[in-house]
């Protein structure tokens, strides 16, 4: 019964994501950072109506120091997601869900987050699941099985693990490097 709850409740967050359109990811399989036609012509599109914005212009990065715990963009392509910057926050994140719940590209993505939370807690995340979801950061991707479906999170929490394990930067060059990437795949 457990199972058929799991599966309805998947379902369920699937259709919430293809209808707000929240994941750029179209569907689960879809290997990470593949971006269908749509999306990219979408880009374009907002692109040419909206000048860009640099990350030190939306409010979301002013010489490394943040104002307050929780940020979002202030709004054009480059619009910067939420993300954490609190100590106190930091301290109190809740888990991310158990790498063995999934397989394949979904249990390394989880098993990376799980290794690096507060730094992803200090990341945004470019699905803009902060407005259709509420999330505070890439980490609330994991807590539930979000970031399963959506390559966007996955190709984030990668590329933040291995920045942080390979290269030794701090979550805030981290951030920068992720806001440069993905501010342009919109």
């Amino acid at each position: 019964m457990a199972f058929v709850k799991s599966k309805v409740f998947m379902l369920c967050l699937i259709l919430l994501l293809i209808v707000a359109g929240a994941c750029t990811s179209e569907q689960p399989q879809t290997a990470p950072g593949v971006a269908s036609q749509t999306a990219q012509q979408e880009q374009a599109r907002r692109e040419a109506a909206t000048p860009p914005q640099s990350p030190a212009t939306t409010g979301a990065a002013k010489n490394g120091a943040q104002a307050d715990a929780h940020h979002h963009g202030m709004g054009g392509a480059s619009d910067v997601p939420a993300f954490e910057t609190s100590p106190s926050s930091l301290k109190k994140l809740p888990p991310t869900l158990a790498p063995d719940m999934f397989g394949g590209q979904q249990q390394v993505a989880y098993r990376m987050a799980k290794e690096i939370p507060q730094t992803l807690a200090q990341l945004p995340c470019y699905c803009h699941c902060d407005k259709g979801f509420g999330h505070k950061s890439l980490h609330s991707c994991f807590v539930d099985d979000h970031a399963a479906h959506c390559a966007v999170c996955m190709d984030e929490a990668v590329m933040a693990y291995r920045l942080q394990k390979e290269q030794n930067l701090k979550p805030e060059q981290i951030r920068e490097r992720i806001i440069a990437q993905f501010s342009s795949q919109l």
